[in-house]
């Protein structure tokens, strides 16, 4: 019997900015981000829909589903 495995790769676009993770300078991201959604997905780098609630928001990727917080 096969078994599929998924591979977990770090993301590698700023869920903020939608830059690359990998250059850098996401410092004042990582502070916005304790307060703020998702803007981009962190693995396609797509736009995300995003709703914000009085209880959280959530964040829905096309290709990689949703996410809230």
């Amino acid at each position: 019997m096969t078994e599929l495995v998924e591979t977990v790769t770090a993301p590698r676009w700023c869920d903020r900015c939608g830059e690359d993770t990998a250059a850098g300078g996401h410092e004042p991201c990582a502070a916005a981000r304790a307060l703020e959604p998702p803007r981009y997905c962190a693995h396609c780098r797509r736009r995300m829909k995003v709703q914000v609630l009085p209880v959280g928001w959530s964040a829905v990727c096309v290709e990689h589903g949703e996410i809230r917080g």
